[in-house]
């Protein structure tokens, strides 16, 4: 049975890239500011600092280096290991959540075990860094082959541009009630994450200035609880009545797609 016809309800839900996306602004926060400037979801941020440092005749750090070909690497390894989104399972969903889970947990384990790094070039900083880079490349693809639709869990430029022409269009209660009811959905989906996102950023600051690398447990307490939100449903009952053999009905025009 394929997750998306299975699960209607999870595909539809904000609360699991919600919680993502609120990882994924600790996991960046955190990093940045324990592993020397490296960022581990904002990849795009990272290929800056690579720029400026060769323009400017510097040498970047080994993880800021590294960072782009390891999220590239893990991105095409889970890629080719799950397949494409129609043949995805519940069963590779699971295992993708705690895959992503077991990364940002090594990553703490090491972090705290031989941190902190006051030097971001050290073999174990770097590893350290690459593990939650690893990490984050695991979730944006759970995230492209498993949910329907779905708003970006790492990079809040897109959301927060889409979310802003979604609140205009609903502000106007003018136009076609199918495009009023897709910019409904996509606001109902994007808000969550910039919320979270941005909240964690700044709760992974403060626990980085204080407790240092401890405070990557937010984020792996945060993925721990992906794991079982994976499991359920926002529509509970339809999905269970479409695993007992019930008819499964079209979407409305508020599941339409994001595009």
């Amino acid at each position: 049975m394929a997750l998306g016809s299975g699960l209607p309800g999870l595909r539809d839900s904000w609360l699991l890239p919600a919680v993502l996306s609120t990882t994924a602004g600790a996991v960046d926060v955190i990093g940045f500011l324990a592993l020397g400037g490296l960022f581990t979801a904002h990849i795009t941020g990272n290929l800056c600092v690579l720029a400026a440092h060769y323009i400017t005749g510097g040498f970047s750090q080994v993880g800021q280096l590294l960072s782009v070909p390891v999220f590239i690497a893990v991105l095409s390894v889970v890629t080719l290991a799950f397949g494409s989104a129609e043949k995805v399972s519940e069963g590779s969903r699971r295992a993708l959540l705690v895959v992503h889970a077991a990364l940002l947990a090594a990553c703490l384990g090491l972090g705290v075990g031989f941190g902190p790094f006051p030097d971001a070039d050290r073999p174990m900083a770097v590893f350290v860094g690459m593990l939650a880079v690893a990490a984050m490349a695991t979730q944006n693809a759970l995230v492209q082959l498993t949910l329907k639709d779905p708003p970006s869990t790492t990079i809040m430029t897109t959301n927060i541009t889409q979310l802003a022409i979604d609140l205009r269009t609903l502000a106007r209660r003018r136009g076609d009630p199918d495009v009023l009811a897709r910019a409904r959905r996509r606001a109902r989906m994007t808000f969550p994450c910039v919320v979270g996102f941005v909240g964690s950023c700044v709760t992974g600051a403060v626990l980085e200035v204080y407790f240092g690398l401890w405070a990557l447990a937010l984020p792996v307490v945060l993925a721990a609880l992906a794991v079982p939100l994976g499991e359920l449903s926002s529509d509970g009952g339809a999905a269970l009545e479409f695993k007992k053999g019930g008819t499964h009905q079209e979407p409305t025009c508020t599941q339409a797609s994001w595009n």
